[in-house]
Formats: C-alpha cells, structure tokens, sequence
C-alpha cells in the first residue's frame, strides 16, 4: 500500500505541460470528418486543392484552421455540401465529430466551429471533378511517350529504305 502512495505521490509532484502543435489537431478533425455523409470535402482554398491535385496528396489537414490554446480550440472550415441534403444536419454532424474526437483524443475543449459552405455538389459531379492533375499529366505523358516511339520506328524504317 504504501508503494502505492508513493507513486501517486510522485505523479503529482512531477511538473510539466502536455501541449499540441495546430498540425495534429488539425489531423484529428480530418480523419474524424472522413466519414461524414454529405460532407463531400473540406476545402483548402484554389491554391491548395491545385497543389494536392498535382502530387495526389491526401492531405487531412488541407482546408482546415485551428487556434489551439492550452485547454481550448478554435476550428475553422471551408466545405463543399452535397447537394440535395440538409446542410444545417451537417453542420451538426461535423460540429459533434470534431467536438467529440478533440476531446477523446487531447481532453481539449472546442469552444467554437465554423463552417462555410462554399460549394455545392452531385456525387457525380464531385466524382467526375476528382480526376486529379497528375492522373490528367500521366495521361499526356504516355500519349507523348507513345508519339516519340512511333516516330523513333518511322525514323529507323525510313533510315533503312535509304
């Protein structure tokens, strides 16, 4: 028993400060809004949906603003809805998974989330507007590939004739 004692004595006698960079809070809302039905993405802005459709980067932390304080955290989104649902439901639904995950994962509090909607979309549209940059580049990379070769053939055929 006194064992014990003497290691919960130690525990509260031992000074430090648990902190979270913005980054993991960050990660922790977009992997807890994965699966949001209705939520088609969160947006990051022109700049960096154009860079994450060049590198195909998966990115959770795209399009998401935090303040973290010591006991507190701000969040800030920009969404794109889809179309044809109830988007006050999904303000709710996103507001519970981030408060609830936040707080199961870094006892923090969320004392504030805002959400803009700045686009709506079909399921099909939003599927069909996926297609990334970089699938669209090795597209034309394989096409130019496939050009340069049969010009390298009709270049040696033509050598050969001479």
């Amino acid at each position: 028993m006194q064992n014990q004692n003497q290691i919960n004595s130690t525990k509260t006698n031992l000074k430090g400060e648990l902190t979270y960079d913005d980054k993991v809070v960050q990660k922790i809302i977009g992997l807890a809004l994965a699966n949001v039905k209705g939520l088609l993405t969160v947006n990051g802005g022109f700049f960096s949906n154009l860079a994450d459709k060049i590198v195909n980067s998966d990115d959770v932390t795209s399009g998401i603003d935090v303040e973290v304080g010591k006991q507190q955290v701000a969040v800030d989104l920009e969404i794109v809805a889809e179309y044809d649902i109830d988007i006050s439901k999904l303000y709710d639904q996103i507001k519970t998974k981030i408060v609830e995950q936040v707080k199961k994962m870094t006892d923090l509090n969320v004392i504030e989330v805002n959400v803009k909607v700045v686009d709506i979309k079909t399921k099909a549209e939003y599927e069909k507007d996926a297609v990334s940059l970089q699938d669209r580049v090795e597209n034309v990379t394989d096409k130019t590939k496939k050009a340069v070769d049969n010009q390298k053939e009709n270049d040696e055929s033509a050598a050969r004739v001479k």
